[in-house]
């Protein structure tokens, strides 16, 4: 077995990635004096269009290039993730003018506790298996990458985690 300086540094990267998603993810909870504003029972009409499938990466993770509006975001898919959340960088490219008073909620993300604004997408795809209305979070730092959490991924009527990929069924 062969192993040198680069192959380290890769699995050093990769692990300190994926150790930083999972902190987040564990902690990412709203107070629960907030969570009836931020994360109330997925509602809305289901999901359209048609089968999709994501391919597993190299990292392990499934990564969406959704469209959020009508511009590619590039997504972890993550189903611990109770709503879909947006990086500050994302929602700006998707032209969300937010404030800083539109930032009321705190999650916590590896870098600490850190503010949220809430906001509702007109709608998300992903490969063509469609959701309209979709609730979301934009987290102003700390945040490595968006995700496609629940509120987009509880409106399909399936999705399954296979070796080799992820299938989304509307």
């Amino acid at each position: 077995m062969r192993f040198d300086l680069q192959s380290a540094v890769i699995m050093v990267t990769a692990t300190v990635s994926s150790l930083s998603v999972a902190w987040w993810l564990t902690h990412s909870e709203p107070r629960a004096a907030e969570a009836a504003v931020v994360m109330p029972a997925i509602a809305g009409a289901p999901a359209s269009g048609g089968v999709a499938q994501i391919a597993r990466s190299a990292d392990g993770h499934y990564w969406a290039q959704a469209d959020v509006e009508g511009r590619a975001v590039r997504m972890l898919v993550d189903t611990g993730a109770s709503v879909v959340a947006l990086t500050r960088e994302d929602a700006l490219r998707l032209g969300l003018r937010l404030t800083p008073a539109d930032f009321t909620q705190t999650v916590e993300t590896a870098s600490g506790p850190v503010m949220a604004a809430a906001v509702e997408l007109d709608h998300v795809s992903v490969a063509g298996a469609r959701v309209e209305d979709v609730r979301a979070l934009v987290v102003e730092e700390g945040l490595p990458h968006s995700l496609l959490g629940m509120s987009y991924l509880g409106r399909l009527s399936a999705f399954e985690a296979r070796p080799n990929g992820l299938t989304l069924r509307p």
